[in-house]
């Protein structure tokens, strides 16, 4: 598990949080979801005012959850792995429309949308289209079919999930 940098004074409320994300995410998803989860939260933990100090560690924890899972399709059935949005929300004893609202505040703070890798499950980021579309010169390329250099300057402007080749570990692929 990756240590997030959390500010002092939202330490506990962080841990709260991710004690949750963490229960459901390792009994009813996986790990990816889990430390994604953790991720989400300790973002959420450095804004300022941090949305994290009002409002039920339940609730923004399926917030998170959720809005990761829109992000995500874990609502799709034809997924790995996958959940009803009622389930997930039954999961941490809140709403729909608590889940629902939590959820829409993070996608709107963090300007997330349904195709955004950076809150994407790692595995999935092979498989996504947008993860790898830069543009250059006013064209809009695949990241994975263009020389070396322009992929080295799109992993560093944080464009891309990783430099083709190199694996997401930044290891060559063999």
């Amino acid at each position: 598990m990756s240590e997030e940098k959390v500010p002092k004074k939202m330490q506990a409320v962080y841990e709260a949080i991710v004690a949750l994300t963490d229960e459901v995410c390792h009994n009813h998803l996986n790990e990816e979801y889990a430390q994604l989860s953790r991720k989400l939260a300790a973002a959420l933990s450095r804004k300022r005012p941090s949305p994290l100090a009002s409002g039920r560690p339940k609730s923004w924890a399926c917030g998170i959850v959720y809005a990761l899972g829109q992000v995500n399709f874990l609502f799709d059935r034809s997924q790995t792995p996958s959940m009803s949005a009622q389930d997930l929300v039954a999961l941490f004893g809140v709403s729909q429309q608590t889940a629902g609202s939590k959820a829409k505040q993070i996608r709107d703070l963090f300007k997330i949308n349904r195709l955004d890798w950076t809150w994407m499950l790692p595995s999935r980021q092979d498989e996504s289209p947008l993860a790898w579309m830069i543009s250059v010169n006013g064209f809009l390329l695949d990241a994975r079919h263009v020389s070396r250099e322009i992929q080295e300057l799109a992993f560093e402007k944080g464009l891309i999930p990783y430099i083709p080749g190199e694996g997401k570990d930044g290891q060559e692929d063999v």
